[in-house]
């Protein structure tokens, strides 16, 4: 039987862009220079604050966004800062422009999904919650059943208490797997929905005996809940349009609506069935409309199919706010002979506020490095942020941002905690960077299949 441990120690993999609370702009709009999770792109980042207050005022209606710049500079952070400005409860889908090309599924079938993940309702009712302060949290650890090379929580033990009780709770896998997975921690304010078991994370509670704080962070400080830890609370959830369409698939379960639950093309009927639902709640004032973000990186690989479609998206009555990505300048349009500036159709560009992103400086490297380590609870000397600064100038800001775990590995096994030079080094004659590749594909070409 696995032991009880706190989460603390449990390895977990943050997302490359969990950090990001933002986009980091005073009352002004002007960028900071490190914010909210971002450094540098300032007039990028400005910019971007000026799509917000587009979108707020509802005078972004058929309009959309296009950011171009090298890889590795911050567009898809960007575009998720955007949602993130707009609200927690934001929408956000992001797609790769390849994923559209399926055999199994039309291509304005991908995209049409895309769309309905970006839009939300928003529906409030009154739900019986767990409130509180995080005192105390662990959590039981097993093997994965799916991967029997990692770990997986299954069950925890939580101690939440308000201005008024304490109170130990018990939960099962799913509230664990939550905990986990938002790195819930003592001094946390949480609150969980008893029915669901969703953990919401509402920021974090000061003088909390034992939590050690710092002079600058991006977490969101709030007051300590008052009352009993199990009480009703008003609960504002946010449903997308495609979260609907599978629930109501789900319930009308028959032969041709089997495929809208294992990844086919949903049935008409049920998309249909949905709308009538939505404009109904709309109308009864039990819900509101939230238009949300949808992220299409590497755009250039879209075809004229996939353009036209977008194109007619934009002019829809409800439409999420489209927002594409490219590192490409002028090249061929996907599927025909004719060149554009970065392979997309000129009526369309016509459509986007173009936006560019410019490469990061070495100041900017550094302080996206130790952003990108605190996040991963990765520790580093001083002279291996140095180090790692100099080597993401001379490689790239990603390939130093992989290392980061990789090294910790490393020093774990020389039986240090904090990252030093000596790692980096045999780090970096480990794992190539792809200078390195291309030097050493060239030397052995011969030897290489082609």
């Amino acid at each position: 039987m696995a032991e009880i441990r706190e989460v603390k120690k449990v390895e977990r993999r943050a997302s490359i862009h969990s950090h990001i609370k933002g986009l980091g702009l005073d009352e002004k709009g002007k960028a900071k220079l490190v914010a909210d999770g971002l450094v540098g792109q300032v007039q990028a980042r400005e910019a971007a604050g000026i799509v917000v207050e587009l979108v707020r005022k509802g005078k972004m209606s058929g309009r959309g966004i296009l950011f171009v710049g090298p890889s590795g500079t911050g567009k898809t952070a960007l575009a998720f800062a955007i949602a993130k400005e707009l609200g927690e409860d934001t929408p956000f889908s992001a797609i790769n422009a390849s994923e559209i090309y399926s055999t199994e599924v039309k291509k304005t079938e991908v995209l049409t999904q895309a769309v309905r993940k970006s839009i939300g309702i928003r529906v409030r009712q009154k739900r019986q919650v767990y409130e509180g302060v995080v005192k105390d949290v662990k959590v039981k650890i097993a093997r994965s059943r799916a991967n029997p090379m990692a770990v997986v929580p299954r069950e925890a033990e939580l101690t939440l208490a308000t201005k008024d009780e304490q109170k130990t709770i018990q939960v099962g896998d799913l509230v664990a797997s939550q905990l986990y997975k938002y790195n819930v921690k003592k001094g946390d304010v949480i609150w969980i929905d008893a029915e669901t078991g969703d953990v919401v994370k509402t920021g974090r509670a000061k003088g909390v005996e034992g939590v050690k704080y710092y002079d600058i962070e991006s977490t969101k400080y709030v007051e300590v809940p008052s009352g009993p830890v199990k009480k009703e609370k008003e609960i504002v959830n946010t449903l997308t349009l495609s979260d609907i369409d599978l629930n109501l698939a789900a319930q009308n379960i028959g032969f041709g609506i089997l495929s809208s639950l294992f990844g086919g093309e949903v049935n008409q009927d049920v998309r249909q069935q949905t709308d009538k639902l939505v404009s109904k709640m709309l109308k009864e004032n039990s819900a509101e409309l939230v238009p949300g973000v949808l992220f299409i990186d590497d755009a250039h690989m879209l075809d004229v199919e996939a353009f036209s479609f977008l194109t007619k998206a934009l002019e829809a009555e409800l439409s999420p706010i489209l927002i594409l990505a490219t590192n490409r300048g002028i090249t061929k349009i996907r599927g025909t002979d004719v060149e554009s500036p970065h392979g997309i159709p000129i009526d369309l560009l016509d459509r986007l506020l173009i936006i560019p992103t410019r490469p990061y400086d070495q100041e900017e490297i550094r302080e996206i490095l130790k952003i990108r380590a605190e996040e991963l609870d990765v520790e580093l000397t001083q002279e291996s942020i140095e180090e790692l600064t100099n080597l993401g100038t001379s490689t790239s800001l990603r390939y130093i941002s992989e290392l980061l775990e990789p090294l910790q590995v490393i020093a774990e096994r020389s039986g240090r905690s904090a990252i030093t030079p000596e790692d980096i080094k045999e780090a970096v004659k480990l794992f190539a960077d792809v200078r390195t590749s291309t030097k050493f594909a060239k030397e052995y070409e011969s030897l290489l299949l082609k």
